[in-house]
């Protein structure tokens, strides 16, 4: 998956701007990061994020080897190309981190999450519902007279997308998980 890429305004070249040159270009990168399964490595790495006031915008974590006691935590978070090469770099220095890799520039990967959103509504509103689910392939996983809850898989575009237009037919609650990726081949 290639860097989402946002402009930032032009920088201002002023004897007062004593900054190097580098790229003000913010870019969205997937890291996957392999951890020693113990108490508190989650709490180092997110302090880390803290600490710098770099952003987390999608974070998962889950034990991928029970008997070698390593956990998979995979974040989601934008920065200049340095800020992202700083958080890998000192991401690499905790203790308790095996792996840092940069899915978004080590080659193609591939993004899921699954998202859980209750729409309420009756009548017209509840067949369009119904009809938009069945073109995303959202499974209704309950259904009562008055909402339905849907389950999707996808992209966290595609998900955004469902959202967007589930808003107007009665949306009522979401819940994410975050994005899991893995390189592809």
């Amino acid at each position: 998956m290639s860097a989402l890429k946002i402009k930032k305004g032009a920088t201002s070249h002023s004897a007062y701007n004593l900054r190097p040159a580098f790229s003000e270009t913010i870019e969205r990168h997937t890291l996957a990061v392999v951890v020693g399964n113990e108490p508190g490595v989650l709490a180092r790495v997110i302090g880390l994020f803290a600490g710098r006031g770099y952003n987390i915008e999608s974070l998962t974590v889950a034990e991928i080897d029970h008997e070698g006691h390593r956990s998979r935590i995979t974040i989601v978070t934008t920065g200049t190309p340095q800020v992202i090469e700083q958080i890998r770099a000192q991401l690499g220095r905790i203790v308790s981190v095996h792996e840092v890799h940069d899915l978004t520039v080590e080659g193609a990967s591939v993004e899921r999450e699954l998202a859980l959103m209750k729409v309420k509504g009756t009548g017209d509103k509840r067949v369009e519902a119904m009809r938009m689910a069945d073109i995303f392939r959202a499974k209704a996983v309950d259904s009562t007279l008055e909402s339905f809850v849907f389950e999707l898989t996808g992209t966290p575009e595609k998900i955004d997308a469902f959202i967007d237009l589930m808003r107007p037919l009665g949306l009522s609650d979401i819940a994410r998980t975050g994005v899991a990726a893995l390189s592809r081949g």
